[in-house]
């Protein structure tokens, strides 16, 4: 079997997004990466995670197999069922091999991003003791959201799957549950194309929440203390089911 030539599939994908008129940074947000990646893909450095091949081929109007071959395929010559399977199988080769050395960056970065973003969270707070607010005020104005936040941050950067079992692209399963943690959303299937957009959805969400409440709370407390104490459950409920509202809208959109 020979090996895929990437600098083929880079160069193929690069044509296709410029056709389509589309930045290396604009591709990227529609399949909610980062561009480094396209830049990658493109350079021949690495191949498009497997979970990435069917919203890509979308995007761009093509087939994963075309994807694959790095070449549009003539019709009406169809691809021979072997072909698509020896293109699938170096792929997923491929990623295996990739995988492990991938995985582990992408959880140190995502380790270090939680660790400065519990160290802000914790920064603002100390500032807001400083300010005059108690410790009895605080942990009754912040604990919910925050203690919420970071701890479904740390799941989502540190400990949740990367992929769905199998049986979840073959049927509609609205749920995933990994020991305590449960996420369900009526109406909305969980499978591997809408997975890694609901990961980062919920990484971004609950990191940024977690930086940003303290703030918001400072603000309204400190400046508009009348609309804090008025409306302080339902922002605090608000602020607590946020992370709901991006997690719906990137998995209905690449369901």
């Amino acid at each position: 079997m020979n090996e895929m030539n990437y600098d083929k599939c880079g160069t193929f994908i690069a044509g296709l997004r410029k056709e389509l008129g589309y930045t290396q940074k604009e591709l990227a947000e529609k399949l909610m990466l980062s561009d480094k990646a396209v830049s990658k893909w493109e350079r021949g450095l690495s191949m498009p995670d497997i979970s990435i091949l069917m919203p890509l081929a979308k995007v761009l109007g093509v087939t994963v197999t075309e994807i694959l071959q790095g070449e549009r395929t003539k019709e009406p010559v169809s691809i021979s069922p072997s072909t698509v399977e020896e293109l699938l199988t170096k792929t997923i080769m491929l990623s295996a091999k990739e995988e492990p050395i991938v995985r582990a960056q992408k959880r140190k970065r995502r380790a270090a991003v939680y660790i400065a973003c519990v160290f802000v969270a914790l920064l603002e707070i100390f500032i807001l003791s400083l300010l005059g607010y108690s410790n009895e005020t605080l942990f009754a104005d912040l604990f919910l959201v925050e203690f919420l936040m970071l701890l479904f941050g740390s799941w989502f950067c540190l400990f949740i799957k990367e992929m769905l079992p199998g049986f979840y692209d073959e049927h509609h399963i609205g749920f995933y549950t990994d020991g305590i943690f449960r996420l369900n959303i009526a109406g909305m299937r969980f499978n591997n194309s809408n997975w890694p957009h609901i990961l980062r959805a919920g990484r971004v969400t609950t990191l940024s929440v977690a930086v940003l409440f303290p703030i918001l709370y400072g603000i309204l407390s400190w400046y508009f203390p009348r609309i804090w104490e008025s409306y302080k459950l339902v922002i605090t409920l608000a602020s607590a089911f946020a992370i709901f509202i991006p997690i719906i809208i990137v998995g209905k959109k690449y369901e």
